[in-house]
Parts: C-alpha cells; structure tokens; sequence
C-alpha cells in the first residue's frame, strides 16, 4: 500500500505563490504519472496538473497553464506544484495521484472519475482577493 503524504497547503494572497508537494512513501515500479486535482467549495473536483514519471512529459489545465509549474524528483519519490499569479478562484483543496496505468494527457481527459491507484488526503489552499 502506498501513501501518499501532502505539504500543507495555506492562506495566500492574490498574485502570491505557493509550492505544494506530494511525497509518495513507496515507489511503485510501475508509476506513470503522478498529478494534481482540485476541488473547489461546492464544486466537482477537477484536473490541475500531471506529469509522467520517466519522461516528465507533463499536461496542464488551461485554467493554470503559464501558472502553475508541475515536477518531480524521482529520486525523492515527490512530485510539486509551484503555484504562481494565485487567484481567488484557485481556492480549493487540492489532491494528489499516483497511477500506474496513464499518461498525463489521459488524466486530464478523464478527470477524476478515474480510478486512479491511489490518492492524497487533500491539502487546502485559500486565496484570498
């Protein structure tokens, strides 16, 4: 079983920055992608980020691309979110994933009805205008 362990998120301001990061405990051989969701108060969880875990090939939200920055560093099994330009709208909790079976495109096409390997607890990023 692999757990994943999130940073704490926190209260920003608008225009401000934030680096998430998502620590798997484990690695699975078989890892392709690890990626970002989000759910925002009183909305439907969504794609933010993803990248492929050998080729670092990575796929982006329009709603954060030219902001958002994902990575990964293998050797630490972690991948990060460096969240740039922060606005309101960005407020939710945010998620990570682990999947064996998808590119990063493919996340972001099928979302998080996926039965993705395995998720984060969640971690709550407040921007405030």
């Amino acid at each position: 079983q692999v757990q994943l362990l999130e940073s704490e998120g926190g209260l920003m301001q608008a225009g401000g920055s934030l680096r998430l990061s998502c620590t798997a405990s484990a690695r699975t051989f078989s890892t392709s992608a690890m990626g970002w969701f989000r759910q925002a108060p009183g909305s439907e969880r969504e794609f933010v980020a993803a990248i492929n875990w050998n080729s670092h090939s990575t796929y982006y939200a329009d709603s954060v691309k030219g902001r958002f920055t994902i990575s990964i560093d293998n050797a630490k099994n972690t991948v990060y979110l460096q969240m740039d330009n922060l606005k309101p709208e960005d407020t939710a909790v945010y998620y990570c994933v682990v999947d064996s079976g998808v590119t990063p495109q493919a996340m972001g096409v099928m979302g998080p009805g996926y039965e993705y390997d395995y998720w984060g607890q969640g971690t709550r990023v407040t921007v405030s205008s």
